[in-house]
């Protein structure tokens, strides 16, 4: 019960705390202080308190897409364990439903930007469809490999089954694997070189551009909603890449949550070496990472 309890406080509580993290991370390499690590806090409680424009010309799609895509994210990250310990709720097939949780939400984060009318919401839309056809398949030979390993289609004991001992057994195909997640993780998060979440301009905005015409809860909705899939993707990347087991519990957490800070500090330096990526190299950083994952399963099956 107490597990269960932690494991929804660091949903709930630590998503918009990466976020802070990596914008202090990039901020020190551009030589700036930066907003505070709690200021995405901040943020959304100042959207929580504000009104709603909706455009005459919209449905209840709309409204509807942000409530359900956060609601999907919040589901998925309740099938993810963290650290050492098994998610809240677990079942034969759940890597399944984990994986096509993330396309209910992204479907519906596209068909609400749609629903505008829009042509620049169009636009972003169309670009979030083509990277999420070239980003899925790696997410399933990830997942195709990690049962492959472990001998069960449920994520934690798939988890639990992981031990740094691996890496010496199947560490090469351990490395192609995180490399091709750790690519995926960036697209699937909207994180440069695949997007700017800071910027407006028209040619490097895809997420971005889709929910311009949100504002107030919903747009709070939408924050919290991409904080938290950073989150729930990045403990599963750190499960497969560090998966550093103590045997006791509360140090396990302890663990876990350095771990997903670490990673938040190594995305705001990527992404700071990577900033000046043109952007026509991004549907081949893409395509590496399904073949890197495609060998990775490859190595496991041989």
């Amino acid at each position: 019960m107490t597990d269960i309890l932690i494991h929804a406080l660091l949903i709930i509580l630590m998503p918009p705390l990466l976020l802070g993290v990596i914008g202090k991370t990039k901020a020190a390499f551009a030589g700036r202080v930066g907003p505070s690590y709690f200021q995405h806090y901040y943020d959304l409680a100042k959207l929580i308190r504000k009104g709603m424009v909706i455009s005459d010309t919209t449905t209840w799609v709309f409204t509807a897409g942000p409530v359900i895509t956060l609601a999907a994210t919040l589901v998925a990250a309740l099938l993810i364990p963290l650290g050492n310990h098994h998610a809240p709720i677990a079942f034969a097939g759940d890597m399944i439903l984990f994986a096509y949780l993330f396309a209910l939400g992204r479907f519906f984060t596209t068909l609400a930007a749609l629903d505008t009318g829009s042509s620049f919401e169009g636009m972003g839309a169309a670009r979030e469809a083509t990277f999420a056809c070239l980003a899925e398949p790696t997410l399933f030979f990830a997942l195709m490999t990690l049962s492959r390993m472990s001998g069960t289609l449920s994520l934690s004991p798939m988890m639990s089954n992981l031990s740094v001992s691996m890496w010496f057994s199947s560490g090469a195909a351990l490395l192609l694997l995180v490399g091709g997640l750790f690519i995926v993780l960036l697209a699937e998060n909207c994180r440069i070189p695949f997007d700017d979440p800071n910027t407006h301009l028209e040619l490097t905005m895809i997420h971005e551009v889709m929910v311009l015409d949100h504002s107030g809860p919903a747009f709070a909705y939408i924050l919290y909603g991409a904080a938290m899939k950073l989150f729930v993707m990045g403990a599963f990347f750190i499960n497969i890449a560090l998966p550093l087991k103590s045997g006791n519990a509360i140090l396990d957490w302890g663990i876990f949550i350095l771990l997903m800070l670490g990673l938040a500090v190594a995305i705001g330096v990527v992404e700071s070496i990577m900033a000046r990526l043109r952007l026509i190299r991004v549907p081949q950083l893409l395509v590496a990472a399904c073949i890197l994952s495609g060998f990775s399963m490859l190595l496991i099956l041989r």
